[in-house]
């Protein structure tokens, strides 16, 4: 392998939907949060994303098989709005390079399913965190939409890893997105933190649970 390549594995109908990336990273908020909107929609994995750029391992499974790392990508039409969620098993490492390569390939992998609003979730290190959801947005007309619901401008400079690029790519495509981001320290899986920014995603896209243990 020398390049990033799709694995599908069914191909979905989707209604214009709404894209969510929740992959690793600081409290691993964005992972949780995929998860958690995964089980809640139903969602089934139909496609995965492989990299020479991750690390050299594979991942055993309980039953003793390994699979190598990836992206995987959820589908669900169960109910309004549709919804395409990304969540994987880590990221490129400091390889920027690679990680422009990857969300190309994503933000390509996107439009073709039609989606034209995108989400992306992660955590904030501090080492004081507060019980607030941050968010930054591709216009300020979305941001301040969205301040509305309850969230906190993000104007501290950067958004660090696929969290961050695939705002930007979404904007410079003219697609509308958000960035939802909440304090963590960062330093293990911080699941309140991640319930806190599930809790708002799902009042910001007005999903109704289908698990009602969530």
């Amino acid at each position: 392998m020398d390049e990033p390549f799709f694995h599908y594995l069914s191909h979905p109908k989707l209604e214009e939907p709404i894209f969510v990336e929740g992959l690793p990273g600081f409290g691993n908020i964005g992972k949780i949060v995929a998860r958690l909107l995964i089980e809640s929609s139903r969602a089934k994995l139909f496609a995965e994303l492989y990299s020479p750029s991750f690390p050299d391992y594979v991942i055993i499974g309980k039953n003793g098989i390994c699979r190598s790392p990836r992206y995987a990508f959820y589908a669900s039409s169960i109910g309004k709005p549709h919804l395409l969620i990304l969540t994987g098993d880590t990221q490129p490492s400091e390889d920027v390079v690679a990680h422009y390569e990857l969300c190309g390939k994503i933000m390509d992998f996107i439009l073709e399913h039609g989606c034209k609003f995108i989400v992306t979730i992660g955590g904030m290190p501090t080492p004081r965190p507060e019980k607030k959801v941050y968010v930054a947005a591709t216009s300020s007309k979305l941001a301040s939409e969205i301040m509305k619901k309850g969230a906190t401008i993000y104007g501290r400079g950067r958004i660090v890893g696929a969290t961050g690029l695939l705002l930007g790519f979404a904007k410079n495509h003219g697609l509308d997105g958000i960035c939802l981001l909440e304090p963590t320290l960062g330093l293990r899986p911080d699941r309140e933190a991640a319930l806190s920014v599930f809790k708002f995603l799902k009042k910001v896209l007005k999903i109704k649970e289908a698990n009602s243990n969530l």
